[in-house]
């Protein structure tokens, strides 16, 4: 009997079992790399269609990029150097409102126990009272609120540190952002080089408008995004809404999210209008009302003009993709999922079709 077949057969697939742990070990390490890379790579998608305009219009590349990256710097601190001063003060009048309501605990227990008084008269208030404050004496009671205590600062350190993360992250996400914006072509033309030569001009056809599709989609997002914002400072600040600024900004940033993302920040913004001490039912009533008109105007008319550039994706597809980014990579996965769909849809429709009905 041949024994070395066997062993050799057994050996080759250990090794290739291992390699595959060890590719998908590297993957998972890599993971936050990798989240960085694809979205400075989506970001810079969405900033080449700028940068081509820029071009078209006889600047060098490297003057069209700094410019956009520049125009888009200073837009953002902007609006940090403006909302930032104004999110502090109305915070800070949110704080103030809801530190009375935690210093007037004393009186509220006192209030709690008169109305027990006075409603049950056959209890034995006082004793019940008189045992709550002796159990909160005890040593149990002290570790636990100790304990408490504790994990309460470990949060705090917890979120700190994602805070610091978070930033790092930003700061990466930046500079690879610039640099995949700046190196866009060569990059194009190196994958390109990859593909054989009898395929090459429909390979970068086919690329050219995925590419252009996800840019037109980003810049399509965005806009829809600062409309949204525009017109929620102007509207709130009309019907007097609390926290204008911070409500704007929800708006703002919500309306980056396709399909549930504008109803999600509208929900937010009509239940801060019904805080008490800052809001009222009234002001509530005609948020809801603004926002459910403007969620038909947008669907119907200002998203379909703004994405007429970007492929159309159809409904069903979108609530999928949607759903499928979101429970893989969260919040960015939402983001791309549409895009991510649309570049799909281009190959079925290009290429999986065609070749299909060749044979």
């Amino acid at each position: 009997m041949k024994i070395h077949s066997p062993f050799r057969t057994a050996l080759v697939a250990t090794l290739g079992v291992g390699l595959g742990i060890l590719l998908i070990s590297g993957v998972q390490t890599l993971s936050t790399v990798i989240l960085y890379i694809g979205t400075a790579l989506f970001l810079s998608l969405g900033l080449d269609p700028l940068v081509t305009a820029l071009e078209s219009r006889g600047l060098p590349r490297w003057c069209a990029v700094l410019l956009t990256i520049l125009a888009v710097l200073g837009v953002f601190a902007a609006v940090v150097l403006i909302v930032l001063p104004v999110l502090i003060d109305q915070i800070s009048q949110l704080v103030t409102k809801i530190s009375p309501l935690l210093q007037d605990g004393t009186r509220t227990i006192q209030n709690l126990r008169d109305w027990m008084t006075a409603t049950f008269p056959n209890l034995a208030v006082d004793e019940v009272f008189a045992y709550i404050n002796d159990w909160m004496a005890r040593d149990e009671w002290q570790s636990t609120v100790a304990g408490w205590t504790e994990w309460i600062g470990q949060g705090v350190l917890v979120v700190g540190a994602t805070v610091l993360a978070g930033l790092f992250g930003a700061f990466i996400v930046l500079v690879l952002t610039i640099y995949l914006t700046a190196s866009t072509p060569s990059l194009k033309r190196a994958v390109y080089q990859l593909v054989p030569a009898s395929r090459r001009d429909r390979f970068i056809d086919i690329a050219d408008q995925i590419t252009d599709s996800v840019g037109h989609y980003v810049m399509g997002q965005v806009s829809l995004g600062v409309i949204n914002g525009i017109l929620s400072v102007i509207y709130l600040s009309i019907i007097n809404a609390p926290f204008t600024a911070v409500l704007a900004v929800v708006a703002f940033f919500f309306s980056l999210i396709p399909l549930v993302g504008t109803l999600t920040g509208s929900t937010i913004i009509v239940l801060a209008c019904l805080l008490p001490g800052v809001g009222s039912p009234g002001t509530a009533l005609a948020a809801a009302i603004y926002y459910l008109i403007y969620m038909q105007v947008e669907a119907y008319f200002i998203a379909p003009r703004i994405m007429s550039r970007a492929v159309s994706v159809p409904g069903a597809v979108v609530v999928i993709a949607a759903l499928s980014g979101g429970a893989l990579l969260g919040l960015l996965g939402a983001l791309i999922a549409i895009p991510v769909a649309a570049s799909i849809l281009i190959i079925y429709r290009q290429v999986l079709i065609p070749r299909m009905n060749d044979r």
